[in-house]
């Protein structure tokens, strides 16, 4: 079933489930997660159904796998009854479970139910708050997010990279750019601005934002970049309204020696 589902053949992989004569939670888990790694929740959904219809108690991993497969507003009810039967078995106090319920709602786009499960949690990790935060600002609730980013730093959260790129990803209109600014801030404080990574996610948000001065200024100072580099810059560009620039930049990126790709010709 995994076999099947790493290479894509959602139909053959049901059909090695379907066949099976016994099937335990590792079972049921291995289907659902195919499922939602391919994008089909409501599938992802009917087999969580069945699965309690035959008396296999969920475990942790099955709750992880469940609530990343739903992804939408209308979704939600789904995702509320999959809440109530992870609070049944108390595996809402398990970090991992935690962070996936409030994943999920802010993917939902359910804020004041994300912050209710992440005002809950017992422990909390760099994942906890980058996921909080960064829900706040793809929903543009500027001031929270702002909030919640700064009271991470106050209990001395272990951030990196990754962390910050979350959240730079989630930064989109100029109403975050204050966001924005204060999470650059931050990288350049900690030295992370040198990264191509974070760089480029940076090049990326002030794009989104709107702030074509901050775009220009953070890649001039880029001492390393590659094709998505590159890529964010064009698009960039264009998000900003400046053509002529983007044109400019891919001309550029041929002189620098690179090869554009199918995201370079899209944007």
């Amino acid at each position: 079933v995994n076999m099947y589902g790493k290479c894509g053949s959602l139909e053959d992989a049901r059909r090695m489930f379907d066949k099976m004569p016994e099937r335990n939670v590792v079972s049921w888990n291995a289907m659902i997660a195919v499922y939602t790694q391919h994008g089909c929740g409501e599938e992802a959904s009917k087999v969580f159904r069945r699965m309690q219809q035959e008396g296999v108690s969920p475990d942790r991993v099955t709750f992880i796998s469940i609530l990343n497969a739903f992804a939408s507003g209308e979704a939600i009810a789904l995702g509320k009854l999959v809440h109530g039967i992870a609070v049944v078995g108390r595996f809402e106090l398990d970090l991992v479970v935690g962070n996936a319920l409030v994943s999920m709602y802010s993917r939902c786009g359910s804020m004041a139910n994300a912050w209710r499960v992440f005002s809950q949690m017992r422990d909390r990790d760099a994942i906890s708050w980058t996921v909080m935060t960064a829900g706040y600002a793809r929903h543009g609730y500027v001031k929270e997010s702002i909030g919640i980013f700064r009271q991470m730093k106050d209990e001395d959260v272990k951030l990196n990279k990754i962390t910050f790129i979350g959240i730079l990803n989630a930064c989109g209109g100029p109403n975050v750019l204050a966001l924005g600014k204060v999470i650059h801030a931050d990288i350049v404080d900690r030295g992370l601005d040198t990264d191509v990574i974070v760089g480029t996610a940076l090049v990326g948000m002030y794009g989104r934002c709107g702030g074509m001065e901050d775009v220009r200024q953070v890649f001039d100072t880029m001492i390393e970049r590659d094709v998505v580099a590159w890529n964010a810059m064009v698009a960039a560009c264009v998000d900003c309204g400046c053509s002529k620039e983007a044109f400019e930049f891919f001309w550029l990126m041929h002189q620098d020696g690179l090869k554009p790709d199918k995201v370079t010709f899209i944007s």
